[in-house]
């Protein structure tokens, strides 16, 4: 049971790892413009605070 859990141990830190580099990769180097561009127009990244504070102060 011990060389399982070392195994999922390991499988675990080099998941953490490669997401640490793709999200380093596509978000500091700019790699994909296109992705960027996306998520700026879907909405994403925008802070849409007060639509949602008005939402809930119109339902009191």
């Amino acid at each position: 049971m011990k060389t399982i859990e070392r195994i999922i141990i390991k499988m675990i830190v080099v998941q953490f790892l490669f997401l640490l580099v793709t999200q380093v990769f596509l978000h500091r180097w700019n790699v994909l413009p296109e992705l960027k561009e996306i998520t700026q127009y879907e909405g994403v990244t925008d802070t849409n605070f007060s639509d949602l504070l008005e939402t809930f102060n119109g339902l009191k």
